[in-house]
Parts: structure tokens; sequence; C-alpha cells
């Protein structure tokens, strides 16, 4: 019998030190998708070839390491695994595969005061980033995914009451798990007008200038609309210290605005949010993104963050470049598109309500929602 190891287990093994992953899928789902750590020595050869050829064909694996064998749902990983241990090699399977690890989240605390504790929660396969903040008694939760006992089980650990839950925009990667939260606990969902437009979910509506205080007195979140990536774009300014920029800025690039089909006109509305808010913005405001685009993002502190100053520093269209050098460039680099995202948005605007086992299919893959850096 192959031993597993679920997706907690293995990121708690990366995190210690250098882990062998040997992803048996095709390469094209391989180089499409993979796990990302910057602990993670990566492997890609299919548990056919390793059937026909014996493991012993490939030096690559090594024999002195414990090996991880990858796959889709945990199938193919075992009988890898299988192959592995019976040849003398270590090897053990990731338990339901990719599936898992796409569903698997861990918190991470970017600052903890006596006024604010500001929780990041970080869905590595994904690259998606959600925020808990809690002051007093009180939280609020920003951008929260579909898995929801995540955020009501933080809230627990920290004997606190979630009362208001925001969605910076209508996600087009990932289901928003905003409504479905909201209705567990008893709070109130907050969103932007345009992103629900022809929706069916009661929503209480995000505003320029709306305050949200809670806790204690001096914790202060401050609604600013910053369109582009989609009109109804929304950032949270928290404590004049933290911006919680949704799919606006990023540590590696800005939002892309292609995805409603209107790329050069949201593009130009990008550049407005630019040069009118994201450029007051002081330069020692800590960004702090709804997304990230792999493990080189993530700090020593282990959140993904960085002052304004630094992303600035290296982001040409952050620079004072043209209206029509902006929009150009944003317009025309924002590649793939997000797999499912027509009808990720449908959900998220309660017009479809998919299972369980639709919703996970769906959000397989990468979040594909930044134009990357443009240096010049």
């Amino acid at each position: 019998m192959v031993q597993t190891i679920t997706a907690k287990e293995l990121h708690d093994k990366m995190n210690q030190g250098e882990t062998v992953i040997l992803d048996v899928r095709a390469s094209a789902a391989y180089l499409e998708w993979h796990i990302d750590h910057k602990n993670a020595r990566l492997l890609n050869i299919q548990t056919s070839k390793l059937k026909a050829n014996g493991p012993e064909a490939y030096p690559e694996i090594p024999r002195d390491k414990e090996i991880v064998c990858v796959c889709a749902q945990g199938n193919a990983s075992q009988e890898a695994a299988q192959i592995l241990n019976d040849h003398g090699y270590q090897a053990v399977s990731l338990d339901d595969g990719m599936s898992a690890w796409s569903e698997f989240y861990y918190p991470v605390t970017v600052v903890k005061s006596d006024d604010l504790e500001l929780i990041q929660v970080v869905r590595p396969a994904k690259g998606c980033l959600s925020y808990v903040l809690i002051s007093g008694d009180e939280a609020l939760v920003v951008d929260p995914a579909r898995h929801v006992e995540v955020y009501d089980q933080i809230a627990k650990d920290h004997g606190v009451q979630i009362q208001h839950i925001l969605d910076t925009h209508c996600h087009a990667d990932h289901i928003s798990g905003g409504p479905a939260l909201a209705k567990q606990v008893d709070a109130k969902y907050w969103v932007a007008p345009s992103e629900m437009e022809g929706g069916k979910i009661s929503f209480d509506p995000l505003e320029d200038g709306l305050r949200f205080s809670f806790g204690t007195s001096k914790l202060e979140v401050l609604a600013i609309p910053t369109p582009g990536h989609t009109p109804g774009s929304t950032s949270f300014f928290v404590n004049d210290k933290f911006l919680l920029s949704g799919d606006t800025v990023f540590v590696s690039g800005l939002g892309r605005p292609d995805l409603g089909g209107k790329a050069e006109e949201w593009a130009a509305m990008l550049y407005e949010t630019v040069n009118t808010k994201l450029n007051k913005i002081e330069d020692d405001v800590l960004i702090l993104p709804a997304h990230f685009s792999g493990s080189d993002e993530i700090t020593e502190s282990g959140y993904v963050g960085a002052q304004f100053e630094a992303i600035r520093s290296t982001n040409h269209l952050l620079q004072g470049v043209s209206e029509e050098e902006f929009t150009d460039a944003v317009a025309s680099k924002v590649g793939l598109t997000p797999p499912n995202y027509t009808t990720i948005v449908s959900i998220n605007r309660g017009l479809e309500a998919p299972s369980e086992e639709e919703a996970t299919e769906l959000e397989i893959g990468p979040n594909r929602c930044a134009v990357k850096h443009l240096v010049g």
C-alpha cells in the first residue's frame, strides 16, 4: 500500500527544506500549471514512462530523498509511487493530487498590533490572496474564496465575529465565497453595484469614500474606486498604511483590462486610476493584492506584498508614461484568458449555481489576472 501525503503535509514539508516532486501528468498539463514553491525540486515524468523504462532510466530521480508523486486526482501518482518503491526508491503520493492542492489554503499574519491583526490567506495553487482584518472582537474579510470554512475557522480561533465581507471586484478566475460567508456568519456583503449588473445576489453597495469602522476606533477601512481591471474595481485603504488593492496593482504588474471585451476602454480607465489614485499613494504604503504570480513574490516573512515605492520602481507603467503608451502596452500584453472565466463571472453574479464537483473543476488551473511588469 502506497503511503499518501495531504496537501497541508506537503506544504509543511516544503517549508522545512528541499522537496522532490515528481509530477506524472502529461507535459502540457504540467507546463500549464504545477506546484510552485521555493523549495520544490520539480520533475515531470509520466507514469507510463516509468512503467515502460523503469525509474533507473531517469537519473534525475534521486535514491537518497523521499519523492512526492503528483497527478491530477491522485490515482496515477499512486501507481508511480508503487513503481518507485518496488525499485528501491522512497516515494509517497499526494492524496487527491492537484485537485487537493487547488483547494489548500494557509494563513499568514502580515501585521499584529494592539489595534489590528491583518491576516493574509494564501491559496498557493491558484495564486489567490484574501484577507481577514481583526480588531477587538470584530473582523472584516476581503475577497474570500468559496471555501468559507477557512475564514469562519480563523474567526473562531481568534474569538471574533465577522461583521463585513468585501469583494474588491467580481472575480473571473475563482468563485467568490462572499455571499455564502455572509449568510453563514450573518454579516453584510459589500461589492460595487457595477460589478453585479444583471445579477441575482443581494449585496450592500460599495461607494467612493465609504468607511468601515469596527473593533477599536483607530481602525478604518476606506473604499477607493480603482477601475481598470473591471469598471467597479475597489481598493481598501487600511489605517493609511495598507492598501488591499484587489486586482488593480500587483507586486509584479497591473490588473488586465480585457476580460470584459473592452480592452482599450478599460485600459484608459486603468490609466486614470494609476494617475489620479495610485500615484498619490505614499511610498511606504504596503500593497497587498488579491493575486500573485509565483512563489518568488512571497516575502521572507511569508506573505505576498511590497511597499509601493518598490513596486513603482520596477514597473515602467507606474512611472508617468503617456496615456497612449500605457493603453497600448496594457491592452496588448494580456496573454491567455483565465479558463472558464465567463462561467465563473456568471456564478459570482448569482446567475448559475454549480455543484461542489463542478465548482472544483471550474477552478482548476492558475489565475491569469495580471499584465506583467513592463520595465523600460
